[in-house]
């Protein structure tokens, strides 16, 4: 049986959710603080994280930049406080959902299921003709096998998210994405974001890659629509 870890130290809201996982047919797995939760990861290889941010000893950002420097495995935040700049924040460290409290525990598991989706239906981007989940453009090299993008050879460190939105933009050069086509790839239909979510996220995309020279390629911004992967040497270019 997959495992779900639950991670925070209000025992009601374990209680309620592991009821809900096991509802579900998941196995959940409690941790009480960021430092047993991080232990439990290792030990038990869930298939989906569900973290609070404020914990004892370390909090939820932190576990979830120490899970995601390892895995890939889906992370959904959950916190008491919903400003924009905290969930930007988790976003930006690598977590794929961010969800606010108080909650219905029938959303919290939809959100499991979403994330879940994603990962197993691997509709972040499309792979290259032969099958491996590498790409490659000019210069640069997206590789999901191994979550790195590099750009004349040298590793860009991205998030993963960010890695995620090179993968769909430069897999589909000169095709505008608008913001809400991005929400809906990289964040899943069910995602409660808008699309200064997508702003705020290729803004620091920009930022990283942009610290790289890539004469031949850019994202540029479609005023009022989204955003493209601009290459030169793209058929029709």
């Amino acid at each position: 049986m997959s495992k779900i870890l639950i991670a925070d130290d209000n025992e009601d809201i374990t209680k309620v959710l592991a009821a809900y996982a096991k509802k579900e047919g998941y196995d959940p797995v409690i941790a009480s603080d960021g430092e047993q939760a991080l232990d439990l990861f290792d030990k038990e290889e869930p298939v989906c994280v569900l973290l609070d941010v404020m914990m004892p000893k370390v909090d939820g950002y932190e576990v979830c930049r120490k899970i995601r420097s390892k895995s890939n495995c889906p992370v959904i935040l959950v916190t008491a406080r919903g400003e924009d700049f905290e969930r930007i924040m988790g976003l930006d460290i690598g977590a794929d959902d961010y969800i606010v409290k108080p909650f219905s525990p029938s959303e919290v598991m939809a959100r499991v299921r979403a994330v879940l989706r994603r990962v197993d239906g691997g509709n972040v981007g499309t792979q290259s003709s032969n099958g491996d989940k590498v790409l490659k453009i000019d210069n640069l090299e997206v590789n999901l096998d191994e979550y790195q993008v590099t750009i004349g050879g040298e590793k860009v460190r991205l998030t993963k998210k960010e890695i995620e939105t090179m993968w769909t933009l430069a897999g589909n050069p000169n095709r505008v994405f608008t913001r809400d086509n991005l929400l809906d790839t990289l964040w899943g239909y069910d995602y409660y974001g808008d699309g200064r979510t997508v702003d705020s996220h290729i803004k620091r995309l920009r930022q990283k890659i942009d610290k790289v020279d890539h004469p031949n390629w850019a994202i540029k911004t479609i005023w009022g629509v989204g955003y493209k992967f601009e290459y030169e040497g793209a058929a029709g270019k």
